[in-house]
């Protein structure tokens, strides 16, 4: 609220005329006491001047404290006549007392500017931290709507080119299996369509993966996951997921090590989700590692309150300045680019296990491999 103890009027020429004053006060009683002992010294000296003082509750606008760099409150902001000046602590009458005579003589001989004392008004001052903070906000939107728009481009053009791969495949593997019936060698016959049958099932999976993924992506974007957690176990989980590997492991040669011990106490965590989290590191695994290599699979009761994932291969590693990036949303190492997939995984396996509570980290060495861990509360 603004008050002229004089009750002059509020013209142009009238405000080129007053020192312009704020006060800034909290919420403890003794403000009531600085806020009187102000108004009444502004009384008795401000005469045939008109001298403007607003108060003002920091908590009812935060955006002027920070305007204005207040490290203390009581404060009295002389925002007119220029320069500015802030008087802070508990002898602010007597500080006044000080500072009036002077500020009086700069009033006198300062020659106004209307679109000056504008700027130092602080209406104009919380209008301008307002619009502010709002662009501020808009900038902000507008990047994150960018960043979509840019990642549904990106997904739309990679899917139709990653999904034409395997498709094609799928679809000659149907041919061949259409032809192979004319073969008279019913053990050929066999034999090929046992082939074709597993080659067109792995299309299928590949295909699955990328538009699990997306569709993944594409729902965490703008929503957190929702974990509907039970009790799980995890060697069984285990168990479940490796058996659907078998054949691509013996397609790439891939030695499979499993450490998974059967006494692991149940985990609280939902089932899905954690199964996501670890097709997912299998299926890097595996991608990763040359015909020949080995891929490992272990869980370890490290703590009364932790279970450990952990899925280890002897690919090509990552660099230890890339180890942090790689679970961010799209990043993909620069050697990765010409395989399949969109580098939403392991950002997705991230989110699924913050979700839970657990850690997520990679140890790597490059030309040695990788091994990703995750931890999941122990069921209770």
């Amino acid at each position: 609220m603004l008050e002229s103890p004089n009750h002059q009027t509020n013209s142009e020429s009238d405000k080129a005329a007053s020192i312009q004053l704020l006060l800034f006060v909290d919420e403890r009683p003794s403000s009531h006491e600085y806020i009187q002992a102000i108004r009444d010294y502004i009384k008795t000296v401000s005469q045939d001047r008109a001298c403007q003082l607003e108060v003002i509750e920091i908590h009812e606008q935060p955006h002027l404290v920070e305007h204005f760099r207040l490290v203390a409150t009581p404060a009295l902001v002389k925002v007119v006549p220029e320069p500015r000046q802030t008087l802070a602590g508990s002898n602010l009458v007597n500080q006044l007392k000080k500072w009036w005579p002077k500020w009086l003589s700069s009033l006198e001989g300062n020659h106004h500017h209307p679109s000056r004392e504008k700027s130092n008004s602080v209406g104009y001052s919380g209008e301008l931290m307002r619009l502010s903070d709002e662009i501020f906000r808009l900038k902000k939107d507008k990047e994150n709507l960018q960043e979509q728009l840019k990642f549904k481009d990106q997904v739309l053009a990679m899917l139709a080119h990653d999904l034409r791969s395997p498709l094609t495949a799928a679809s000659i593997a149907v041919e061949t299996l259409e032809l192979a019936q004319n073969q008279d060698d019913t053990h050929k016959q066999q034999k090929l369509t046992a082939q074709l049958f597993n080659q067109t099932r792995n299309q299928f999976r590949v295909m699955n993966r990328l538009i699990t993924d997306i569709l993944q992506a594409s729902k965490s974007m703008n929503a957190q996951l929702h974990a509907q957690q039970t009790e799980v176990f995890l060697p069984r989980l285990s168990k479940e997921i490796l058996a659907q590997y078998n054949e691509l492991l013996r397609e790439k040669s891939l030695t499979l090590i499993e450490d998974i011990p059967q006494d692991v106490p149940p985990v609280y965590a939902d089932e899905e989700l954690i199964r996501q989290v670890i097709v997912n590191l299998i299926d890097n695994a595996i991608k990763y590692t040359p015909e020949g290599g080995e891929i490992t699979l272990s869980i370890l009761h490290r703590t009364s309150q932790k279970v450990q994932v952990s899925v280890c291969d002897t690919g090509l590693g990552i660099p230890e300045e890339k180890q942090e990036r790689i679970f961010e949303g799209h990043f993909r190492l620069q050697r990765d680019q010409g395989k399949e997939g969109y580098g939403l995984g392991l950002s997705l396996c991230r989110k699924i296990i913050r979700v839970h509570y657990g850690q997520i980290w990679v140890d790597s060495v490059p030309g040695q491999g990788s091994c990703f861990h995750f931890t999941l509360p122990v069921y209770r």
